[in-house]
């Protein structure tokens, strides 16, 4: 028989971390995941794991960083502006090939910004963040059901690339409480850690580094590692359709937004309006395939996003040329409501 727990958000993210395997958190309280911490705070030592809550954002991902290289599966959890502190370390991270598990949960922003729930730090989290030429896996829950299992992912994917993952939820999903069911773990199967820093008695030593000064060997890391990222492009793209059958018209949206637009969905269907979602999971790498595949029969789209307007550039790059793509933003604050977006699909449908 299914065990179905009910719990809020943030919770059900730090079980499935743990029950991935995490057994060292590092992070520095922000509001709306301080949950994670205080969890992880009281949780950490019933499984012989670790917990620091670090002097700032900054060491925590440093903190990650060591753990990581010494071959333990580590995370740390933090909203907006202290995944602003975080970019740094995420390049070091990503230029040294170390896995790690990163959550974000966004609020509203620019600078302080408030602590209402947004979908502002999209361009951050899928365009890098910090300096130099590197991506970050980038996994979007719409559900507690969710903000369970793609954690569990989120640590296999980090592994299987030797990369930085990004959950990227917000304050709705946060703080929901929901049902959700307690799935067992299923671990991907991985390639052997033998690249850890463990001591070198009895073999060669290792090294890891994102340091490289010698002739040529910047651009070839650098190659190597986008050849990684077209890897993660081939094999690990993910997408949800939601009604989209005979469609006429598609809203592109996920996270909260896209929760929202399935109600307004389910209201446009009983008007007779044939409306479908697409709801991107990944959003780096993007579903561009299949979202172009999509727009082979669909011609409409409308780009539904709790901001001012960022996933929408990553639409238009994907549909074909003759699909017409439009943009309904709801800014930082309160989530959109159904009977909004409802109106706004009417005015493009």
């Amino acid at each position: 028989m299914e065990k179905r727990l009910f719990l809020r958000g943030n919770h059900a993210l730090a079980i499935g971390a743990i029950k991935a395997g995490c057994r060292f958190y590092f992070g520095y309280p922000i509001t709306p995941q301080n949950d994670i911490p205080e969890f992880f705070s009281k949780q950490m030592v019933k499984v012989e794991g670790c917990f620091i809550q670090a002097e700032s954002e900054v060491a925590s991902i440093n903190m990650i960083l060591g753990a990581s290289a010494a071959g333990a599966r580590a995370m740390t959890s933090s909203s907006s502006p202290g995944l602003s502190l975080m970019q740094e370390g995420l390049s070091y991270l990503a230029g040294s090939e170390l896995p790690a598990v990163v959550v974000n949960i966004n609020r509203s922003g620019p600078g302080l910004g408030g602590i209402s729930a947004s979908q502002g730090d999209y361009f951050q989290a899928t365009r890098g963040g910090g300096h130099g030429d590197y991506r970050t896996l980038v996994l979007a829950p719409s559900s507690v059901q969710e903000m369970h299992d793609l954690t569990l992912l989120a640590f296999d994917l980090a592994d299987k690339y030797r990369n930085p993952v990004i959950i990227l939820a917000d304050a709705v999903l946060g703080q929901i409480q929901e049902t959700m069911v307690d799935r067992p773990y299923q671990p991907l199967e991985l390639p052997p850690k033998d690249w850890i820093l463990a001591g070198a008695s009895g073999r060669d030593p290792r090294l890891i580094k994102s340091l490289y000064l010698k002739e040529g060997e910047m651009e070839r890391h650098n190659w190597k590692l986008f050849e990684k990222y077209q890897r993660m492009k081939r094999e690990d793209v993910r997408h949800e359709n939601y009604l989209e059958e005979e469609a006429e018209l598609i809203i592109v949206s996920f996270g909260t937004a896209a929760r929202v637009a399935k109600s307004a969905i389910r209201l446009a269907r009983a008007e007779g309006l044939k409306v479908g979602l697409f709801r991107p999971i990944t959003l780096f790498p993007f579903p561009e395939k299949a979202l172009f595949d999509l727009s082979q029969r669909v011609k409409r789209f409308l780009t539904i996003e709790m901001n001012t307007g960022q996933m929408v550039e990553d639409v238009k790059l994907s549909v074909a040329r003759d699909a017409d793509v439009h943009f309904y933003g709801h800014a930082p604050g309160s989530p959109p409501a159904p009977e909004e977006l409802l109106n706004a699909l009417k005015k493009v449908y």
